[in-house]
């Protein structure tokens, strides 16, 4: 298609997509808003409760619990058992180019965090937004199939229209697109993902006028020395988010090594949240009340903080590792907001200074423990700036994102989702071209244009094969088709024509089995000297050839595509 054409098709991608993704994003939390003010959830509905403490005790420990037994009835029936699908299965589509996930397991993953955020469960919204946003976005990728590249810029174009939507941030969320899903930011992409974020923004702050996540007013940080007090913060942050993405695969292995079925791990979770939250009422739900507050409030309890933050991250740990369907972003913002504002107070207790408040410690906390659970330290700026419209915090907050990023980035890895994908076999770390070709296997070029004889036959048999076919090498097998090496021409020419070939067999083969990746393979054939390589299976069966031409072409056809792809004109 040509350009102008493509450009007109793309824009109205990202006018579709972010207007639907828009739309989604408020229904999404208009319907977890009011299952929350319905049952015993938010703190205003519990203070409805000020005269039945026993009902109110009954309901908390009750909510969680059926809401456990109804999340993983929807994940067993609906997806056969599986594991709900996360931001991390739409950044694999997208950087790994495998088929996007089912829509069906999008929409089931989607019902079942809906159930999960309405019912009290201590997990995150943004993260379901963000898939539902790139489903959506796969979706709408069908109004130009003919178009190379699309369904990536889709995805892309929706996880964008979902932050923008849910954070009244239209510049965040384009930078979020780039940054964590595409992690490029060619011109072909830009320009759709940027419709896509401002058409998102304006379906939820001008045409549904969703008020934004939260208020505050500062009038600017009044000390210099206490740049020096934020990367402090960020430093300490990093270890806090690294606590809480290492207690989520804790859990996580936990709940795998538990006797409980699947389906019923979410309910268990769902008893222990409840009691809990008899005590610690904050650690239900998304927490969006609770983030207000502490942000808004100068005159805290240190106590109460410290006990609200772990009870807030054991609580999210467990229900994520146990089965419940939900993010990591918004639980991160709060742990952070409690732990920033922990920081700020115990600054002001502890060291003979002057400070501006607590509220730029709160902020700061906030995002440099987000920043680096979800990868997008970019993103977490912008969001302060859009929020707030405070440069002063903006800028504070950049200082403690930093050093949060350059600790944790090397402790633990560069976010949650990025170590999910490795413990799944795609390691983005080391580069996405060697994480792409980790994932394609060498089996796709797999030839049965070769020479197949035994090692009992002789060599004039060999010479006479090969002379015939024009072949320089054979591959021998026994009679059950087991590989049992490669014999070359140039090997035998001089050898006595009755000599038997498995005394000829080359003593430095090279190998490749079922699993071997291009990566591996071309790791593999340094120095290799032949014509192909011989793919044997698990129980020794010679399943083919691979030619040496094949998987240096292989190679080169899927680096040329990536760096096409990243740096791509309109």
């Amino acid at each position: 298609m040509r350009s102008p054409g493509r450009i007109l098709l793309v824009s109205a991608l990202g006018v579709v997509t972010g207007g639907t993704v828009g739309l989604a994003v408020v229904g999404f939390a208009d319907v977890v808003a009011w299952a929350n003010a319905l049952l015993p959830i938010s703190p205003a509905t519990r203070a409805g409760f000020a005269e039945r403490p026993g009902l109110l005790a009954l309901l908390t420990v009750l909510v969680p619990v059926a809401g456990g037994l109804a999340v993983g009835q929807i994940l067993r029936l609906g997806l056969a058992g599986g594991a709900a699908l996360g931001p991390a299965d739409a950044i694999l589509a997208v950087q790994g180019r495998e088929p996007a996930p089912p829509l069906r397991a999008g929409f089931v993953t989607s019902l079942a965090a809906l159930v999960s955020l309405g019912m009290g469960a201590s997990v995150g919204l943004y993260g379901p937004l963000v898939h539902l946003g790139a489903t959506i976005g796969s979706i709408s990728a069908h109004l130009g199939r003919r178009l190379a590249g699309l369904r990536d810029i889709a995805m892309a174009c929706g996880a964008a229209a979902a932050i923008a939507a849910a954070f009244n941030a239209p510049i965040a969320g384009l930078i979020f697109a780039h940054e964590v899903v595409l992690r490029h930011y060619s011109l072909r992409a830009f320009a759709p993902v940027a419709v896509a974020a401002v058409t998102g923004y304006l379906i939820s702050s001008a045409v549904l006028v969703r008020p934004a996540l939260f208020l505050v007013a500062f009038d600017g940080v009044g000390h210099g020395y206490e740049f020096v007090l934020f990367a402090i913060e960020g430093l300490l942050a990093a270890f806090l988010a690294v606590a809480y993405m290492t207690a989520i695969f804790a859990a996580t292995r936990i709940a795998e090594r538990s006797p409980l079925a699947p389906w019923l791990r979410p309910a268990f979770a769902g008893l222990v949240l409840g009691l809990v939250a008899l005590a610690v009422p904050g650690v239900l739900g998304v927490g969006k009340d609770t983030l207000a507050s502490v942000i808004g409030a100068e005159s805290l309890s240190a106590g109460g903080l410290a006990v609200l933050l772990v009870a807030k991250l054991a609580m999210t740990a467990l229900c994520l590792g146990f089965g419940f369907v939900g993010g990591v972003f918004s639980p991160a913002l709060m742990i952070g907001v409690l732990g920033g504002t922990l920081y700020g107070l115990g600054v002001a207790q502890l060291l003979p200074l002057d400070l501006t408040g607590v509220l730029p410690y709160a902020i700061c906390g906030m995002m440099a423990v987000t920043s680096p659970v979800i990868g997008a330290p970019l993103s977490t700026i912008l969001i302060v700036f859009e929020l707030t419209h405070s440069y002063d915090l903006a800028i504070a907050a950049t200082v403690a994102v930093v050093f949060s990023n350059l600790v944790a980035n090397h402790v633990f890895g560069r976010s949650y989702f990025d170590v999910q994908l490795r413990e799944r076999g795609f390691n983005l770390r080391e580069g996405r071209d060697r994480a792409v070709l980790g994932r394609r296997k060498v089996a796709r070029h797999v030839s049965a244009e070769y020479v197949a004889l035994g090692p009992e036959q002789p060599v004039q048999t060999l010479i006479a094969r090969l002379s015939a076919s024009g072949y320089a090498e054979a591959f021998l097998t026994d009679g059950a088709g087991r590989f049992r090496g490669v014999v070359r021409l140039q090997d035998a020419v001089t050898r006595p024509e009755g000599m038997r070939l498995r005394d000829l067999v080359a003593p430095d083969l090279v190998i490749f089995g079922e699993r071997t990746t291009l990566l591996e393979a071309m790791e593999r054939m340094r120095g290799f000297t032949g014509g192909a390589v011989p793919l044997v299976a698990d129980d020794g069966r010679l399943l083919g050839v691979v030619p040496e031409g094949a998987v240096i072409g292989a190679y080169l056809d899927e680096i040329r595509s990536l760096r096409q792809e990243e740096n791509a004109g309109a």
